[in-house]
């Protein structure tokens, strides 16, 4: 199996009550870097195969203030009950808001949404690349918990591609449907047409 360059350090192991069931909590980060990431899972998972995995990248607006900007919140809450109802499962939450451009900058680039652009054309305007986020610590985690292979809860073919290259791992995929509103249907169109989600 295939590490992150980076040495990462993990938290002890503590129990985290939720409305959907009862989690354990990890925190871990990487050397050199102030992100403290978190994985919440369920069940006995070392050894074993196709274990819902979600990677989700932070969303502040969509996680905790519920924004209808986006299908992030609604996504984490889709994979929290798909676990629970399995008892069995992991959620990745890495810290890189905003696609990786940080919490400040996705906040101008909402406004040039504001304005009419897109998201991919808004984060362009302000100087950042179309996706600035990175997966590669995703095989550190899978490497303590033990899993052999992952079943992936995602819609987007590039975390996919990175995912099953960086863990060395068998990855197969689930995709998550969400409802569009009409705040967020040119957003998901976005995905589907130019980002190649599976929408």
């Amino acid at each position: 199996m295939l590490l992150h360059k980076e040495k990462v350090q993990f938290s002890n192991t503590a129990k985290l009550p939720t409305k959907y069931g009862l989690f354990n909590i990890v925190s871990f980060k990487e050397d050199k870097s102030e992100k403290e990431h978190l994985i919440l899972s369920m069940g006995n998972l070392k050894d074993k195969e196709n274990v819902l995995t979600r990677e989700h990248s932070e969303c502040l607006t969509g996680d905790v203030f519920t924004s209808l900007k986006c299908d992030c919140g609604e996504q984490l809450e889709t994979s929290m009950k798909l676990i629970a109802k399995k008892k069995e499962g992991i959620i990745i939450y890495l810290k890189q808001e905003g696609r990786g451009i940080g919490l400040f900058n996705k906040v101008n680039a909402y406004a040039l949404q504001d304005e009419g652009l897109d998201t991919i054309t808004a984060n362009h305007s302000l100087g950042f690349d179309t996706d600035l986020r990175t997966f590669d610590i995703v095989a550190n985690v899978i490497n303590f918990l033990g899993v052999t292979s992952i079943k992936l809860l995602t819609n987007n073919p590039e975390k996919i591609n990175t995912i099953s290259k960086s863990t060395g791992i068998s990855t197969s995929v689930q995709p998550l449907s969400t409802k569009p509103n009409k705040y967020n249907l040119d957003y998901l169109t976005i995905k589907k047409q130019q980002l190649k989600h599976m929408l």
